[in-house]
């Protein structure tokens, strides 16, 4: 990968651990560069970036404290995006992070052309959310 999308790719990555950019933002900042989507992996701390190729770059990410929880728990991912999306006052993408992980999301994949994101526990069980409209 060309070292443009690498650091539109760091860019995008550091402004959601920092909060400087919000996700519309960097989604749009990622797909405008040619990225058709991510992967978040919280048991290796790393977010590999996509492009439609099969090029991809591995970017390390901040650690957040605690463990990925072993049990998967749907609903409360999904309260955690409604809570994101909402965009309260309170809220932060390292918190959104530390909240998925406690229930045992180990990481997702976000696919700009499929428009969804794909939650994932340690033993596959998965949570589909759309983008929102």
């Amino acid at each position: 990968m060309d070292a443009e999308r690498i650091s539109i790719a760091q860019t995008c990555l550091n402004a959601a651990h920092d909060g400087s950019m919000a996700f519309p933002k960097i989604v749009g900042m990622l797909i405008g560069a040619g990225f058709d989507g991510y992967l978040v992996d919280y048991r290796r701390n790393t977010t590999s970036y996509y492009l439609p190729d099969g090029d991809s770059a591995d970017l390390a990410m901040p650690t957040h404290g605690g463990a990925v929880a072993e049990r998967f728990d749907a609903a409360e991912v999904a309260a955690a995006v409604r809570a994101t999306q909402a965009g309260g006052p309170d809220y932060t993408y390292v918190g959104f992070c530390e909240r998925v992980k406690a229930a045992g999301c180990a990481g997702y994949l976000v696919s700009f052309c499929g428009r969804r994101v794909l939650y994932f526990g340690r033993t596959g069980e998965v949570q589909v959310e759309m983008f929102p409209s």
